[in-house]
């Protein structure tokens, strides 16, 4: 019974020992980022940013390594270190003169630049960090392109050429627009002419209509005097004629 126990809690003891080192101890892994790649030209500067990451403080302890392969070489050179708070840049390679560090650890930035660049600048360089305790994880690396000119990224022609087709369908749009409004403008012109014509004609025939209605009895009265003129002057001639009846008797 007392080994039984025994060996029960020792059980226990082991499975939370597993579970506090695999859950509650902190993972030491440093995350270092660079760019995959950079682009520059003869004679012309470059910057090489590094950044990282730590679960850790930032230790007098931390450094920063920068390492260098060449296109055509299979060896990796080492070029710049950051050891104790002191940078220590390559006095003696192909970097001499060249080389200029702008990081600052307490913002966790590990940058570097180069100048004056040239062909054989091309290549793969790699940057790691450690941080004590935070000593895992991998490093990054970013290749350089160095060119006569910096040639035309297939983003920026993509991009472009996107652009000015969408810049095509809305001018095409905003015209087809235009013209529809203009053409419905012009519409509703003509429809007012029209109807002011329309409106006039009806209004002339109106007044027409109005002068129309009102001759006849000026008809009517012109043959009234008419006939009176007639009947009088019929009685005037038969008048004469009885006076000049008597006059022969």
């Amino acid at each position: 019974m007392g080994s039984q126990g025994t060996s029960g809690s020792g059980s226990l003891v082991l499975v939370a020992a597993l579970f506090s080192a695999l859950v509650l101890a902190p993972t030491w892994a440093i995350h270092v980022y660079t760019h995959r790649e950079v682009h520059g030209t003869v004679g012309d500067q470059v910057t090489l940013a590094c950044s990282f990451w730590s679960s850790e403080w930032i230790s007098d302890d931390i450094s920063i390594t920068w390492l260098f392969q060449p296109e055509s070489g299979k060896d990796t050179i080492s070029i710049f270190h950051f050891v104790k708070g002191q940078p220590y840049v390559d006095e003696v390679g192909a970097f001499k003169n060249r080389m200029e560090w702008v990081g600052d650890p307490h913002r966790k930035d590990g940058s570097i630049i180069i100048r004056n660049l040239d062909y054989t600048d091309n290549g793969t360089f790699t940057c790691d960090v450690k941080n004590p305790p935070d000593i895992g994880g991998k490093s990054s690396q970013v290749t350089l392109y160095v060119f006569e000119k910096v040639p035309t990224r297939y983003g920026v022609v993509l991009g472009a050429v996107i652009g000015g087709v969408l810049g095509l369908v809305i001018l095409v749009v905003v015209t087809g627009y235009l013209i529809r409004y203009c053409w419905l403008r012009r519409q509703a012109t003509l429809q007012r002419q029209l109807s002011a014509m329309e409106k006039g004609k009806l209004q002339r025939s109106a007044k027409d209509s109005s002068k129309r209605g009102r001759q006849p009895p000026v008809l009517y009265a012109m043959l009234d005097h008419s006939r009176s003129t007639k009947s009088a002057s019929e009685k005037k001639s038969k008048g004469g004629l009885g006076e000049s009846r008597k006059d022969k008797k």
